[in-house]
């Protein structure tokens, strides 16, 4: 088993500064776009959008290792991912959209696809965890250069 580790630390008001075991910081508030006062955004990002970063990053590192392990040219690799949560409590993500932009010569979308499968159903825990309450779709498109 491992273990995965991280101190938040109260800054001001409800923003924290985080540290994980890993000695990586970032700062979090809970202020997000719907919680706007006096037209600010808190100090950091909200949980919520940790959430969708986490995901993102899970999914862009499972799917370009799997890519070029089967020696898929890839120049650039975007993931835009948008959630929509529940409108009550505790507002969960509800459904996720996940575009996949990859740059690239002779990439083939079906073992893009091949590989986005792999990482919802095997290699991403952050995808799996999210799919327990939301609907995630994957988009690809792929850009040719």
């Amino acid at each position: 088993m491992q273990t995965v580790e991280a101190v938040a630390h109260l800054r001001e008001g409800m923003h924290f500064e985080v540290e994980a075991g890993s000695g990586h910081q970032v700062s979090l508030d809970m202020l997000d776009d719907a919680e706007r006062i006096d037209g600010k955004l808190g100090g950091g990002f909200s949980p919520m959008e940790m959430v969708l970063v986490a995901l993102a990053g899970c999914l862009g590192i499972t799917v370009l290792s799997i890519i070029r392990k089967r020696k898929v040219e890839v120049t650039g690799y975007e993931l835009r991912v948008r959630g929509e949560r529940a409108s009550s409590h505790p507002k969960v993500f509800v459904e996720i959209v996940v575009e996949h932009v990859l740059t690239g010569q002779g990439i083939k979308p079906e073992a893009v696809e091949r590989a986005i499968e792999l990482a919802e159903t095997r290699y991403c825990p952050v995808s799996i965890m999210l799919s327990k309450t939301a609907t995630i779709r994957q988009i690809v498109r792929i850009v040719e250069v």
